[in-house]
């Protein structure tokens, strides 16, 4: 199961940059990452190399951040998987509440990040489905 680093910040010039600027000082590498605005407020969403060092790098600068359970399934780059993902998912009567893309460096196959309320009994079941599950 991975970790994903969620980070509540201001949604205004440079913020972004303020944020990867400090993951690349620590030596933290991003493997994946979603962003959503909000008005005043946005969510940046990332799989990160090492999680609990980002978040303690983070809140350092004044950032509010959390920590989340997230699923990384690996898929074949060929029309439909996400589709075959979605569909298992749904069968299972599973809701997911966000996804997002990522890629897995040593296989270089494309690994679809998200959240779901039970994340272990998820990809237990995703498993059992014959998915790859990073």
């Amino acid at each position: 199961m991975l970790k994903q680093l969620s980070i509540y910040a201001e949604n205004r010039k440079g913020t972004l940059q303020s944020i990867t600027q400090i993951l690349a000082d620590a030596g933290i590498n991003i493997w994946g990452s979603c962003t959503n605005d909000g008005a005043e407020y946005g969510i940046n969403r990332m799989v990160v190399s090492e999680p609990e060092k980002a978040m303690e790098a983070l809140e350092g600068a004044g950032y509010l951040c959390r920590l989340t359970s997230v699923i990384g399934v690996e898929l074949a780059d060929e029309v439909g998987n996400l589709n075959r993902l979605l569909q298992a998912l749904s069968e299972s009567n599973i809701n997911i509440n966000y996804i997002y893309l990522s890629f897995n460096r040593d296989s270089g196959l494309p690994v679809m990040v998200f959240q779901t309320e039970d994340s272990a009994e998820v990809e237990s079941c995703i498993r059992k489905k014959g998915f790859s599950v990073v």
